[in-house]
């Protein structure tokens, strides 16, 4: 008898096992098809996202405008012109000031490999003249071998940047009607939902666009900090075209991982060509001490405060985004997993709701009418 109640408890924990699987399995299945629809719809919702991600950021002067009587569109477009002019004002400001340097940063290049070949003609490398044309000659000809690879790379560089001012032209205009008609999407939305679903979903979404608007603010302070530091550091060292290092510093450090190491890079280049080794390398251990500091201390704190998420989720969701899908997944991590805890927190808001109990049923003494006195009317007029 022992024997057939646990034969019965085992296939009933198989059973149970089972369906588990099979539900992981679809879950699985399900996750794999809407990230391989995502994929191939890649080329719509890149623009949709970065023309979201720039709304966050341009929203609150068409808010502040529309209070103060603006009609929706014209509040869009002067943001919309103002937001043009500014990054057109950014980039001047940048490329500006290295014009006119230009010259003296040839020269510095060309003395910069001078010291090159003169330092690797000393000890310990001891490379001569001989050799180095060699090494020169090497390379020119790995170059001529490798024309046809250098020429799809050049096609394929040509391909990425069409590509890319189409995703910006798409992008801004997205932008443009996201300012303009905004506040009308989620009335819009809660009516083609039916059921609890015109509730829940333009809640969802009402929470995770503050979500997405907590990140850009979050980011954008982060990538001051950066700019300040460094810029600091950078003119305590001599460093000459500050400002635009400063502003280039800001600008990329909405790109994770490649745009600090760009702007590293020319910062460290430009050190190099105008003040030497020496500083060129402390400058190289200022931007590494700013951007470790920024990484593992300024950039957690803030955004697990702004979203919400434990600096530790922040810091494990740019390294698994980063490590699947690169820069852009870098980019996006941190407000998926900010979006994610969104859904979470709201379903376990709803789940945590308990009914409420149902009426009890009465009672004898709840179906006896209570005797009371009769009342008595004294008005004579009655």
């Amino acid at each position: 008898m022992g024997t057939t109640v646990s034969v019965r408890k085992s296939r009933r924990a198989l059973r149970t096992s089972a369906g588990i699987s099979l539900q992981v399995l679809l879950v699985l299945l399900m996750t794999w098809v809407t990230l391989d629809l995502l994929g191939r719809a890649w080329s719509i919702i890149w623009p949709l996202v970065i023309a979201l991600l720039l709304t966050t950021l341009t929203w609150p002067p068409v808010r502040f405008l529309r209070r103060h009587g603006w009609p929706p569109a014209l509040a869009a477009s002067l943001v919309m012109v103002l937001f043009l002019l500014l990054a057109a004002g950014t980039i001047v400001g940048i490329v500006t000031p290295v014009a006119a340097e230009s010259k003296d940063l040839t020269n510095g290049v060309i003395e910069g490999i001078s010291t090159v070949r003169s330092w690797a003609s000393g000890p310990p490398l001891n490379i001569t003249n001989d050799q180095l044309s060699a090494y020169l000659d090497t390379a020119t000809e790995q170059i001529q071998a490798r024309v046809g690879s250098i020429a799809t790379a050049a096609l394929t560089g040509v391909s990425t940047v069409v590509n890319g001012l189409v995703t910006t032209l798409l992008a801004l205009f997205l932008m443009f009607f996201f300012l303009k008609d905004g506040p009308r999407f989620l009335p819009w939305l809660s009516r083609q939902l039916p059921g609890r679903l015109s509730t829940d979903v333009p809640e969802v979404a009402s929470r995770s666009w503050d979500t997405l608007g907590a990140f850009v603010r979050s980011q954008a302070f982060v990538g001051l900090l950066d700019a300040v530091f460094i810029g600091i550091g950078l003119w305590i060292v001599g460093v000459p075209l500050v400002l635009p290092l400063a502003v280039l510093t800001f600008v990329t450090a909405f790109i994770p991982i490649i745009g600090a190491l760009f702007a590293g890079l020319v910062a460290v280049l430009i050190a190099l060509v105008f003040v030497g080794w020496t500083k060129a390398l402390i400058v190289l251990a200022i931007i590494i001490a700013v951007q470790q500091l920024e990484g593992n201390v300024f950039q957690p704190m803030i955004q697990s405060r702004g979203l919400g998420l434990h600096a530790a989720v922040v810091l494990l969701a740019v390294t698994l985004g980063s490590s699947l899908y690169g820069i852009v997944g870098g980019l996006l991590a941190v407000p998926v997993a900010a979006m994610i805890a969104v859904f979470w927190n709201y379903l376990r808001e709803q789940l945590s709701d308990s009914p409420p109990p149902p009426p009890e049923a009465p009672t004898i003494e709840d179906t006896t009418p209570e005797l009371t006195p009769a009342v008595v009317d004294d008005d004579p007029k009655s």
